[in-house]
């Protein structure tokens, strides 16, 4: 996925639905601020921090230190900026964080970032970066997207559209998954000056649909967010009903007590600077 797409209408759809994003990695983002309690920080930067859901929620925990959530998205920090208003010890800066440096103040003690660091064009270069501004001895938390087999939340949906003649991606390629494979992503990491590379598979229920219709809200989660979203915009009216009716048959059999979720998998890397 390439930078101009965050900075243009990808930024915009996901700023619009923030909500929906924001329930459907709610489980993980559980885990993560669980793993981020065992740092010591004061002052925290959230690298592609999106609509703000993990900058608000440490700020909200740690009323006396400080973060700043950074995002390509103009899109996305508006909306992170509308959500944080109210809490004057975190501030949103639109920016790219591969060549983003601080204004001012002490340097950070703590980087995090939930699925935001894998899109970075030149991901070496973009770690080191970021370990340039942080402080020594500071933390780094984030998660990521383990292999797209193991995430039924991508693979059961894209079943439902027709098979795609062209020869597969690099999976190394700027994307949701171009961390899953945790030696490539340990090798980006040292290769940027980090050390103490470690790995904790996180499984969790990725929810597409709740509320009322929640079979009817999975569909419009899926119809408007990811890679399925893109296809099915691009297809020939007819297909395209075929196929959504064939994801609303996925929503229906995933549909339990009111919640239609499907299975992520992620990986929380934690290093050291």
């Amino acid at each position: 996925m390439e930078k101009r797409e965050w900075q243009g209408k990808t930024g915009q759809t996901w700023a619009a639905e923030w909500q929906r994003t924001d329930r459907s990695f709610g489980g993980l983002t559980d885990r993560l601020l669980a793993r981020i309690r065992d740092a010591k920080w004061t002052n925290a930067v959230d690298v592609g921090c999106g609509a703000g859901e993990l900058t608000l929620a440490l700020a909200r925990a740690n009323p006396r230190n400080r973060i700043t959530g950074v995002d390509i998205s103009p899109d996305l920090v508006s909306t992170a900026t509308g959500r944080g208003e109210h809490l004057a010890n975190a501030s949103f800066v639109n920016a790219d964080a591969a060549n983003w440096q601080p204004a001012s103040g002490p340097a950070p003690d703590l980087v995090v970032s939930r699925h935001g660091v894998m899109f970075f064009e030149d991901p070496v270069a973009a770690f080191a970066n970021i370990r340039g501004f942080a402080a020594e001895g500071a933390s780094l938390i984030f998660s990521c997207f383990r292999p797209p087999s193991e995430n039924l939340i991508f693979t059961e949906v894209a079943a439902q559209l027709p098979p795609l003649d062209i020869p597969p991606p690099d999976p190394r390629a700027p994307g949701p998954f171009a961390f899953a494979d945790p030696d490539y992503a340990r090798s980006v990491l040292e290769g940027g000056g980090w050390s103490d590379v470690r790995f904790e598979a996180v499984d969790f229920a990725m929810i597409a649909g709740a509320g009322d219709d929640p079979v009817e809200d999975a569909l419009a989660y899926w119809l408007s967010i990811g890679p399925a979203a893109m296809r099915l915009a691009e297809m020939d009216d007819v297909t395209r009903q075929e196929c959504i009716v064939r994801i609303r048959k996925l929503a229906e059999r995933n549909n339990f007590d009111g919640v239609v979720a499907l299975k992520g998998a992620a990986w929380i890397v934690s290093a050291s600077n």
